[in-house]
Formats: C-alpha cells, sequence, structure tokens
C-alpha cells in the first residue's frame, strides 16, 4: 500500500484512524490507477483542484432549484458556484443555455425524453450492439420500455453510420427525436445530415456527447451544438471532470429541459459535484486543455494503427476520436478473454461487441481502447506503438493468471513505462 497520503489531503490522517477500512481503499485505488495502464475510452484521471471541489462542504447544501429560485433558504453561496459553472459552461460550447444540474450522462439523456417525449412516442437512435448506448432505446433501459425505440445501425462494408439506412428510417417511422451519438463510435458524425433530416421529418435532433464532448471543448473536433436542439454529455471522459453530466441547448428549449431535469427527474442538485464541474470548463477554456485534446486524438490514432498491425484490427479503419473499437477474430481470441488477460498484465480495457458481431455481448468479439487517461499522464504517440505491442503480447500470447510468464513479463514492461509517466505524480 501507498504510504503517500499527501494527496487526499491533510485531514487523511484522522479519516485514516477513524475508518481504516475505507482509507485504505482509497489508498488502494490510487496505487491501482498509478500501476497499470488505464485505457478505458470512458475514463480519464480529473486533477487534484477537481477533486478538492468534490470533497467540499457544498456537498452538505440542499438546493432544490436553479439559482434565484431554490426551495431551501441559504443557498447564497451554492447559487455563485451554479452560475458560475452556468456561464463557463456556456462559453465554453458557445451554447445558448445549459443545465449543470443532472447526475450523470443517463440522467442528462433521460431529461430529453421528458422534455420532448411521451410514452410511446418513436425516438430514432443509434443501435446499442453497432455503438449505441443503453439509453438510446435499448429493452433493458427506461428508455426502450417507455418509448418506441427504431435503431439504425452501420454499414457493413464501411462500419460507418449507415446514413442511407437512417433517411429511409426518419421517413418510414417520423420520429420524435432523432439521436446521433453512442458509446463506440470511432469516427466522427455528420451533424448537418442529421440536422437537415430531422427538419424534414419534423423532429427533435438530440446529440449524446458523452464520450466526444471533450475533444469539442479543446476545438480538435467540430462541435454538434450550432446543430442540435439539444447536447447531453458526461463530465468525466475526455473533459476530465468530476463523474457527473450536463447539457447545452438552443434559448427555445431552455424551460422545457430545465423543468425535465428538476422536478421532473432530479430533486436536488449536488452542489460540491457542480462546482467540480465549474472548476474542470475552466480548466478546459485553456490551451493547454486544447493542446491536450489534440494529443488524445492522435495517440488514439496511433495505437490503433499500431494494434492493427499485430493482427487486432480497427473497425472503420481507424478513429477521429479519443477510442478505437478492434476486432479480435483474426486473431482467435474473444473480448472477454482479452479482457481478463490484459488486466492480468497490468492493462485495463474493455470487452466490447463489434457490428456484427457473431458472439453474445458478454463474450463479445472485440475490444475498445481509448487514450483518455495516458493521454493525462503525458504520453505521445511513441508510447502508443510501445502500448500496442504491450497490448497485443497480453493478449494473444498471455493468460488470465498473473502468474503466467507472459503476463509477468508485460506487467514489468508496464510498471516501467508508467513509472517514467505517472498518475497523479508525487510532490
Amino acid at each position: 500500500m501507498s504510504t503517500d497520503q499527501t494527496f487526499y489531503g491533510s485531514d487523511f490522517g484522522a479519516l485514516s484512524s477513524f475508518d481504516p477500512d475505507i482509507a485504505g481503499v482509497l489508498l488502494s485505488e490510487l496505487d491501482r490507477i498509478r500501476g497499470g495502464l488505464q485505457l478505458i475510452a470512458s475514463e480519464n484521471m480529473s486533477s487534484p483542484e477537481v477533486l478538492t471541489a468534490l470533497g467540499s462542504t457544498l456537498s452538505n447544501k440542499y438546493a432544490e432549484g436553479y439559482p434565484g429560485r431554490r426551495y431551501y433558504g441559504g443557498c447564497s453561496e451554492v447559487d455563485k458556484a451554479e452560475q458560475i459553472a452556468l456561464e463557463r459552461c456556456t462559453a465554453l460550447f458557445d451554447a445558448e443555455h445549459a443545465n449543470v444540474q443532472p447526475h450523470s450522462g443517463a440522467s442528462a439523456n433521460q431529461a430529453v425524453y421528458g422534455a420532448f417525449m411521451k410514452p410511446g412516442e418513436t425516438i430514432l437512435a443509434m443501435s446499442l450492439p453497432h455503438g449505441g448506448h443503453l439509453t438510446h432505446g435499448s429493452k433493458v433501459s427506461f428508455s426502450g420500455k417507455w418509448f418506441n425505440a427504431v435503431h439504425y445501425g452501420v454499414d457493413k462494408e464501411t462500419e460507418n453510420i449507415d446514413y442511407d439506412q437512417v433517411t429511409a428510417l426518419a421517413r418510414e417511422h417520423r420520429p420524435k427525436v432523432i439521436c446521433a451519438g453512442g458509446s463506440a463510435i470511432p469516427r466522427l458524425i455528420d451533424f448537418e445530415f442529421f440536422r437537415n433530416l430531422a427538419d424534414e421529418v419534423g423532429a427533435i435532433f438530440w446529440v449524446d456527447a458523452a464520450h466526444f464532448i471533450g475533444l469539442v471543448a479543446g476545438r480538435a473536433i467540430p462541435s454538434p451544438v450550432p446543430w442540435a436542439d439539444v447536447v447531453t454529455f458526461t463530465t468525466h471522459k475526455v473533459l476530465r471532470g468530476p463523474r457527473s453530466g450536463a447539457l447545452v441547448c438552443t434559448a427555445e428549449h431552455a424551460a422545457a429541459l430545465d423543468k425535465a431535469v428538476f422536478p421532473m427527474m432530479q430533486g436536488g442538485p449536488q452542489m460540491h459535484t457542480i462546482a467540480a464541474k465549474a472548476v474542470n470548463f475552466k480548466e478546459c477554456a485553456t490551451p493547454e486543455y486544447a493542446a491536450y485534446a489534440t494529443q488524445v486524438i492522435a495517440n488514439a490514432r496511433q495505437l490503433a494503427t499500431s494494434l492493427g498491425e499485430h493482427g487486432i484490427r480497427p473497425t472503420t479503419g481507424g478513429t477521429d476520436t479519443h477510442l478505437s473499437l478492434h476486432d479480435l477474430q483474426g486473431v482467435g481470441v474473444t473480448g472477454a478473454d482479452a479482457e481478463v488477460r490484459a488486466d492480468a498484465a497490468g492493462i485495463v480495457l474493455n470487452k466490447n461487441a463489434i457490428p456484427f458481431d457473431p458472439q453474445k455481448p458478454n463474450v463479445a468479439s472485440g475490444i475498445r481502447v481509448g487514450t483518455p487517461c495516458v493521454t493525462t499522464q503525458g504520453m505521445g504517440t511513441s508510447e502508443m506503438v510501445t502500448i500496442a505491442d504491450l497490448i497485443a503480447t497480453a493478449v494473444i500470447k498471455g493468460d488470465a493468471d498473473p502468474g503466467h510468464a507472459v503476463s509477468q513479463q508485460v506487467r514489468a514492461e508496464v510498471s516501467e513505462l508508467v513509472t517514467r509517466f505517472p498518475a497523479y505524480p508525487r510532490p
């Protein structure tokens, strides 16, 4: 266990004395992050400043409502924090309106349904097996249980969004909402196409930008904000903020979405998290963050290319974003096996279905890898070549047993790499 307790502040000693069990988990998690390669595309490493706001006294305050319109007294200070977050969010994304109260990306998505749809009405969105998200109409989600979901997918040859299919389905079903975005889409999305199609069929155009909004904040990819009626997102992926959600929208839909967040879908907001979002938005407005976002993409492209050279084929032929999706069928390994073999070697990634996957989702034929964390640690494209070598060795030649010779060899090389590029460097 790490003896570096300074990361958690001067009060950590008191926590350690009162509750050594939880204090031990905090330190062990810090050691875990520092000791391996974190390649989960939906994760990042928030700054100590963001984490400081999360651990603040703002956690104590109940503040149902919005700044200046609360249902509780004593909200003068939290009103300031939320107003700062709102101003920074709208400025960062050049948006007309923002809501920073959603507790998560799923909560923000739920507000879209609440603002624009009635149970039984139709949404057109990307299918989960082709890269969509549970909240886009999956049968196991509220979105699929309460609404009629029609799904589009990708073209079998290009593995990119089948825009002809999107058009045909929209014209046939006349959905109330059309959604673009998902959790495993490596390529840029044609927002102008979706805007024009939504106008044609009289639909609301919603972009779920949870995965790539940080790249938008860093001006590294085109923004969906000028095209969409509403853009929802998480704040903890490339954006590198606290684990939470937010949305931006046009002024026309501001009132409906605010009412859908509160009081329709949520009660009291988490004011400590909103303060942490404000800190994060300030970080994202800096030249340093813009350089970071550009490097995330460069690293993702290199990692995708290098894995492909090992026979771990990138779907769509590569990536334009922070993640790549890889087909393992050519190396004879399932996604489930790849995940546990990589983990045994100190590499954290996730199994993932690929388009037209012959395997069940809990087995999968692919893996998804992302570069937000390793880029936060300062790694560049040359390190991505090394990481691809390590992944390929662990996945193709390794074993689920950490004691396996290959697993031990790769873990030693991983340890050497993360020592040179540490997560949360010690002071």
